[in-house]
């Protein structure tokens, strides 16, 4: 939920920090958004059923329901390219050595996606690696340079503090004015979704996220043929905020003959991929993966809602969007929130 209070502070209620000075004098100059004393901001993706973007649809179309019952609809907002802040987490466990090059590429590919030279000046981003620790490593800026520079300079190695790297995102880093309204707050992960070192739990950090009106996607890095334990909690964590996860490497080699036949001495996992066949199909993933994500995050549509019932005695309230007048749609959007933040 959201305040009027809330945005006038804009860098002190929901994230730790300081405001966010040096990042565009223009972006703090603008006057303070101005909301009701209590809204629900609900991001939206919809897509047909081959996956394909739905941009077209009106207000009327939707129906929001808070804890089933139906809500008015007080805002809405169909625009492409929204502004946005974008937190890159980028995992630098010894899990994710094979294939490290070519993720630390596709990650840079999606920072210039999402952060062009010439986008809206409060779209911004900051990168987060974590292994066996996390840490900031680049802080909230407008500048793709700085965190694409950052990713070519740091090695895998180590556990994966997965856990503990959101929980920095969502209090340790630098506040653009206005969030999280304009510009909204997204994280994309690019990892395999384990977690073997954080002293935060799955579920703090999710709760956090949806306190903090935060949407997580990944972009996984399981090798095609193998399934890892964190896969469901990287896809809990999308769902549970309204994103999504998508696999890469996910069936690039299912037609390629022997691809798991030999294995080979790279690491516990690693497997010979060959020549230039598997190394086409793998960049055919990562720019697919990286065209997908940019698409989810720029096709949402934002609705906003006071809900007509605020009992605070009830910690999370469950959300549900329908479009009930066509058929064949996929809905994403977060499981809920919570009425009052602590």
């Amino acid at each position: 939920m959201t305040s009027r209070r809330h945005f006038m502070l804009a860098g002190s209620a929901l994230l730790n920090g300081a405001p966010f000075s040096s990042f565009l004098d223009a972006a703090q100059a603008t006057k303070p958004l101005s909301v009701s004393t209590s809204e629900v901001i609900v991001p939206i993706t919809v897509t047909d059923d081959k996956g394909k973007f739905v941009s077209d649809l009106r207000q009327p179309d939707f129906k929001i329901f808070d804890e089933g019952k139906e809500q008015k609809i007080t805002y809405f907002n169909a625009e492409r390219e929204q502004p946005v802040v974008v937190g890159f987490l980028l995992d630098m466990s010894n899990l994710n050595r094979l294939h490290w090059k070519t993720f630390a590429e596709a990650t840079e590919e999606l920072v210039l996606a999402l952060l062009p030279q010439e986008g809206p000046k409060q779209t911004a981003g900051y990168l987060i690696t974590y292994s066996t620790t996390a840490e900031v490593a680049v802080d909230t800026t407008n500048s793709p340079d700085k965190i694409q520079e950052k990713i070519r300079k740091i090695k895998p190695g180590g556990g994966a503090a997965l856990y503990d790297a959101l929980y920095l995102a969502c209090t340790n880093r630098k506040l653009v004015r206005g969030e999280p309204i304009e510009p909204r707050r997204v994280i994309v992960v690019i990892g395999d979704g384990h977690d073997s070192a954080s002293k935060k739990s799955l579920d703090e950090v999710i709760e956090l996220a949806q306190r903090n009106l935060v949407t997580i996607f990944g972009m996984s890095t399981v090798a095609f043929g193998f399934k890892q334990e964190g896969e469901k909690n990287l896809l809990r964590l999308a769902e549970e905020t309204g994103g999504r996860v998508v696999f890469p490497l996910e069936g690039l080699y299912k037609d390629v003959s022997g691809f798991l036949s030999t294995p080979s001495d790279e690491g516990n996992y690693a497997l010979k991929v060959g020549t230039g066949q598997y190394a086409a199909e793998l960049a055919k993933g990562m720019f697919n993966a990286v065209a997908a994500i940019q698409g989810e995050i720029t096709t949402q549509y934002i609705i906003r809602y006071s809900p007509t019932s605020t009992d605070d005695r009830k910690a999370f309230r469950k959300i549900r969007v329908e479009v009930p007048n066509i058929a064949n749609l996929k809905i994403r959007f977060r499981s809920g929130y919570y009425p009052a933040n602590p």
